[in-house]
């Protein structure tokens, strides 16, 4: 069974790499004892995006009083003007409820909750086949603009050197057996 439910499992990838699908994977297809850390963000909501439900999105003003106040565990400026950040507030509501918290943020977010955390916390670097693959799952996303999509791969590719920094490598080649490694990685660590 599960001995320690206060744990944090980090799914950590550049945009495109499959970390969402993952995680909601994780959240819907099986019984561990997971719940979802709702990010906040100054971005605008993407089509379908709900307050609260996928992110918490706030002013810069309102994101930067948060900052003043020490609200976050972790926060970063991930592009000029957009932010992102994990409230503490967030880890506590997730732990009160009896369960371990699953995070899908950005590179630096994943160190700093690891940093934070120490072996409280599992970072997993989600990586994908290639950087042309991830490219190409961006581009058929068309979520962006052909100059933030070129930011992103730009981003990518610097974010993959930062994969050894993490405790375990799933590279998504193939999305069924990258579901299945992920649901045997987060068993073991909620269960030691």
């Amino acid at each position: 069974m599960y001995s320690d439910t206060r744990k944090l499992i980090v799914f950590s990838a550049p945009s495109g790499s499959g970390k969402t699908t993952i995680v909601r994977h994780l959240l819907n297809a099986t019984d561990l004892p997971l719940a979802f850390s709702i990010s906040a963000t100054t971005r605008e909501p993407r089509p379908g995006e709900i307050d609260g439900k996928d992110y918490y999105f706030l002013s810069v003003e309102a994101f930067k009083k948060r900052i003043a106040e020490e609200a976050f565990v972790e926060w970063e400026e991930v592009y000029e003007g957009v932010f992102y950040g994990t409230l503490k507030s967030e880890i506590e509501r997730i732990w009160n409820a009896g369960k371990s918290v699953v995070f899908d943020i950005d590179v630096e977010g994943g160190i700093s909750i690891k940093r934070h955390f120490g072996d409280q916390a599992l970072t997993i670097f989600v990586q994908p086949p290639s950087i042309d693959d991830l490219r190409k799952r961006l581009e058929e996303r068309n979520t962006e603009g052909p100059e933030q999509l070129e930011t992103r791969v730009s981003k990518a590719s610097k974010e993959l050197q930062r994969a050894p920094e993490f405790d375990t490598i799933l590279i998504n080649d193939q999305l069924e057996e990258a579901l299945v490694k992920a649901e045997k990685i987060a068993a073991q660590f909620i269960s030691e």
